[in-house]
């Protein structure tokens, strides 16, 4: 056997360029736009480890967004069909629905409905990493004490609209909740990671997901 024969590529070439060239479109428009702080969302740090993941062919990006984001991006898609069922539920999506937000703008965001199935498909190509669980709770901890300290609070500011608040919900899932105090809150939201969107993800990743070869 020829062991210098290189193996199949796991993920398509197409499949790299075309997200690449999402990438490309995506990330100059939100800095230009929202400035370079909208990359501190979950949704956005999935993104770049999707990309990561795609060309390097590693689990381990791959599996972290995956376990990261997949039950808020599914609440996104859920919200969504809602709202153009004309039936709003939890009001997640309901930017995608203002005539004042530009079309192209909400056309970008139509990533949040596609990047899961996405996450899904390369997950079953490249296996499920389990240490992405551990490593997305720590990212996600740092990103959230980060937003909560250095980044602005709601409301936006008005000669600013686009200049992103309450990043990551570290302050109140619709505004500023007024339900406990805002370190509280902090604390509520931290636990959620791994309680909420990362426990209940890996435990069926686990248990449906093939296993990635960590070699």
């Amino acid at each position: 056997m020829d062991t210098n024969t290189p193996s199949t590529p796991k993920i398509p070439m197409v499949a790299k360029l075309l997200f690449t060239a999402f990438m490309v479109v995506l990330v100059p428009f939100y800095w230009q736009n929202y400035g370079p702080t909208n990359f501190l969302y979950f949704c956005d740090v999935a993104l770049f480890l999707t990309l990561i993941g795609m060309w390097t062919e590693k689990s381990f990006p791959i599996s972290m967004a995956t376990v990261g984001i997949m039950i808020p991006q599914i609440l996104w898609i859920v919200d969504y069909g809602s709202n153009l069922a004309g039936v709003p539920l939890i009001g997640l999506t309901d930017y995608m629905f203002d005539p004042n937000n530009p079309l192209f703008n909400r056309s970008l965001s139509l990533f949040h409905g596609w990047l899961p199935l996405l996450l899904i498909w390369l997950t079953a190509r490249v296996g499920y990493d389990r240490r992405a669980a551990l490593a997305w709770i720590g990212t996600a901890w740092v990103l959230l004490v980060v937003c909560y300290l250095w980044m602005p609070a709601p409301p936006a500011d008005p000669n600013d609209p686009n200049l992103p608040v309450n990043i990551n919900y570290v302050y109140g899932f619709d505004g500023q909740q007024q339900w406990v105090s805002d370190i509280a809150w902090l604390g509520i939201v931290l636990l959620l990671q791994p309680l909420a969107v990362v426990g209940p993800t890996h435990w069926l990743l686990q248990r449906f997901a093939p296993k990635a070869c960590n070699r």
